[in-house]
């Protein structure tokens, strides 16, 4: 069943139907370059099938070791960097309720290390460690890079000294290489109890992977009805070769003909809060994919009506260098009417009984027609709520059409050279070894 709509009325009237149509033959070669594995990057492809290819053996192990550890723990730290958390992050902080952090619950509350380097975060992450009980899942493929490793180190220090080293690496999950690097051979010397990021599956779309699937399964989630989501948008992406039909394709078709257009900005807009570490996982997916050979659209994020009250001077009078996705949720999970005042002094009594959904929506609608009579293009992804399986949809769409719009700009999708150059230069400066 699929839930999610894309909209492109309101990019069309930057784009004749013309121009779009002429995307059609690129798009659908850049969607069999991916299916048949033959352009460049071909080696990291494993998440095209990943969805129908879990292994169900795995997936048992993977909710025991769940099981286990909530029923020992009050926090989940996660430590990654860059794909190795911010999926699963998406998820959590999509799901959960914004004031997770202060209710007591069921299943523990994840926190994340390894994604900074600010020492008063780790100092805070300590102190709230000392009074609470906790296991960790650590992130990387090889262990050796500099932010989850040092972060690793911090906490399991304080993790051996608080509960000893035996109940240390019961407390522990290693998720990494299957047959090399540092993290691999200590989780091996240690004993900790171990998942693999496959060899064909770079960071930025590992969300499907255990690298996603613990944490979001530790946070108290249903996996099964995520990973549905992304096996029904499989089928739909890898199976229709129509704009009209195929959301993956008319994404990736109308983003390349606006960037041709001299469009260099992307910016994805949320109408809810809790979507803003989508955004941020998209950024990452995009922004690292795309961003090659001094090609590729900026990936930004705004939160509105949030964020209409700050960067919406810019958006509809700014320079016209951009493009707006606008993703939109029909339905709320729950309801909160406007009451009705006798006094009427702040004058809003014209919205009583209508839902902040209602309100939103109308905003929404509103900034849509700003923006487009600003001569800002809008394309509109429309999902029906926020559920595991809508994510899981969101998921392998943003993926398959990143996959596609990569190969349609000419570009592999699936290196990031670029990350390097800070690292060699940071060690330069540290002093390590060899730099």
């Amino acid at each position: 069943m699929n839930t999610l709509k894309v909209n492109v009325e309101h990019a069309l009237n930057h784009l004749s139907e013309e121009e779009l149509k002429r995307m059609l033959p690129e798009v659908l070669a850049a969607k069999e370059h991916l299916l048949k594995g033959d352009a460049a990057g071909n080696d990291f492809l494993g998440w095209v099938n990943l969805p129908e290819e879990i292994d169900p053996k795995m997936l048992a192990r993977l909710k025991d070791d769940v099981a286990r550890l909530t029923g020992k723990s009050r926090l989940l730290v996660v430590i990654g960097i860059g794909g190795s958390y911010l999926g699963a992050r998406m998820v959590i902080e999509a799901l959960q309720s914004e004031f997770a952090s202060m209710v007591r619950r069921e299943n523990p509350y994840v926190v994340y290390a390894g994604h900074t380097l600010g020492e008063d975060y780790y100092s805070q992450l300590l102190a709230l460690l000392d009074h609470e009980d906790y296991s960790v899942c650590v992130i990387s493929k090889s262990g050796t890079t500099t932010e989850p490793a040092v972060a690793f180190r911090i906490v399991k220090a304080h993790l051996e000294k608080k509960y000893g080293k035996d109940e240390a690496a019961q407390r522990i999950i290693a998720i990494t290489d299957a047959r090399r690097g540092a993290l691999h051979d200590i989780a091996q010397q240690e004993g900790y109890p171990a998942y693999v990021i496959p060899d064909n599956v770079g960071g930025r779309y590992s969300v499907l992977t255990p690298v996603g699937l613990l944490p979001i399964a530790m946070a108290g989630y249903d996996i099964d009805r995520l990973l549905q989501g992304a096996r029904d948008m499989r089928a739909l992406c890898q199976s229709k070769d129509s704009l009209e039909d195929n959301p993956a394709l008319m994404y990736a078709a109308v983003r390349n003909a606006l960037y041709r257009r001299g469009i260099k900005v992307e910016m994805l807009v949320s109408c809810l809060p809790n979507l803003r570490y989508l955004a941020e996982w998209w950024k990452q997916l995009y922004g690292e994919s795309e961003g090659k050979e001094h090609k590729g659209l900026l990936p930004h994020s705004l939160s509105i009506t949030t964020d209409l009250h700050s960067m919406g001077q810019y958006v509809q009078d700014g320079e016209r260098l951009m493009m707006e996705t606008m993703l939109r949720v029909q339905r709320p999970n729950s309801t909160v009417p406007v009451p009705t005042d006798e006094r009427n002094l702040d004058g809003i009594n014209y919205l009583t009984g209508k839902s902040l959904t209602e309100i939103n929506a109308c905003a929404a609608e509103g900034t849509i027609q700003a923006h487009v009579d600003g001569g800002v293009p809008v394309v509109e992804i429309n999902v029906d709520s926020i559920n595991e399986y809508t994510l899981g949809q969101l998921i392998y769409f943003f993926e398959f059409a990143c996959g596609v719009s990569g190969y349609t700009l000419g570009i592999n999708p699936f290196d990031q050279p670029g990350v390097e150059a800070y690292k060699r230069n940071m060690f330069h400066l540290l002093g390590k070894p060899g730099f």
